[in-house]
């Protein structure tokens, strides 16, 4: 066997676990790219030094424990992704302004494909989603670094605790007292349904509410759309901190500072495990439509409860393999 066939052998079987790495990693960092940044450096660190892996665990937690580490060196600087809801508290409408605040600052969305791994069961493929969404995340994000990586480990991936004791260096005594804490902060967080209630996959109540969506939001019908949103859904924008809370503030919103959104266009998509959609706003000047937004939506009981806006569409649409524009007999995907 030729050293090029090793080699081809070694990238094939770095190169299957990309996908769980990268969630993973996005889970520890909040951050889209950071989390493919860690996977990379992971399977660079694998390849090199592959010739002093002597099997004693699994090429699987081998990768993890290196990734573990990347993270875990990543998250020094003290950062917390966050949500603006998590840093501020709501603006009436009156005093709405368009503040942001650095990229680094706020968790950001991910494509379902880039880190949900393919499954058979039903059962691993809801948990997988449900710990991607962002209300989730942002409690993820609340956690002390090791705590969020024995968290991750025993309640998302199902180690044992024994395994995450050999991949930290650490104890099982100490891997369980690390997961008692991080449970108690995140059921102190539990106040809120944020999307927990979406089922996977969608059922036919849920496809109808984001049909009925699609139509108020393309058609800027703000009645429709009032008829759709809880009573105490929000809506955020980052990088702008400013949040909105509520029917009357989030269509009062939208029909005065953001009335140019007015005859947009929705393409679904999928992130976080949760409804998306890519946002193309009418350009005047050009024709046809431009990239606004990657939206992600939380529904619970028959409502809309988030409604998240990403801005930064030179990043995110590259990310989900959007075209950075529609033209103007363009409708919509089928």
């Amino acid at each position: 066997m030729t050293n090029g066939t090793v080699t081809t052998e070694l990238d094939d079987a770095l190169e299957k676990h990309r996908v769980e790495l990268t969630g993973y990693c996005y889970r520890m960092l909040g951050s889209s790219f950071e989390a493919e940044d860690a996977v990379q450096d992971t399977l660079v660190r694998a390849w090199r030094s592959y010739d002093k892996f002597e099997g004693r665990s699994s090429l699987r937690s081998w990768l993890y424990r290196i990734a573990t580490n990347v993270c875990l060196d990543m998250l020094t600087a003290g950062n917390k992704r966050a949500r603006p809801m998590d840093l501020t508290d709501s603006t009436p409408l009156a005093q709405a302004a368009l503040s942001p605040r650095p990229d680094n600052t706020w968790l950001e969305p991910m494509p379902d494909n880039r880190i949900l791994p393919t499954t058979a069961d039903p059962a691993e493929a809801a948990v997988a989603k449900e710990s991607v969404r962002l209300a989730f995340m942002a409690a993820l994000q609340q956690l002390p670094p090791k705590q969020r990586a024995v968290l991750i480990l025993r309640e998302v991936l199902a180690w044992k605790a024994s395994e995450v004791a050999e991949l930290l260096g650490t104890s099982v005594a100490s891997v369980n007292s690390a997961l008692q804490r991080a449970r108690a902060t995140l059921a102190e967080r539990d106040d809120r349904g944020d999307g927990a209630a979406v089922s996977d996959p969608l059922d036919e109540e849920q496809q109808k509410l984001l049909e009925r969506y699609v139509a108020a939001f393309e058609g800027y019908d703000m009645t429709a759309l009032t008829a759709l949103l809880h009573e105490d859904a929000v809506m955020t924008m980052p990088p702008f901190d400013l949040w909105l809370a509520g029917p009357s503030d989030i269509t009062g919103f939208m029909t005065t500072l953001g009335a140019s959104c007015a005859g947009s266009r929705l393409l679904p998509v999928q992130a976080n495990g949760l409804p998306a959609f890519a946002h193309y706003k009418p350009d005047p000047e050009a024709g046809g439509f431009s990239p606004w937004a990657v939206q992600v939506l939380e529904i619970s009981d028959g409502r809309i409860t988030g409604f998240h806006c990403f801005l930064d569409t030179k990043r995110w649409f590259p990310l989900f393999g959007l075209p950075l524009r529609l033209e103007a007999e363009t409708d919509q995907v089928e």
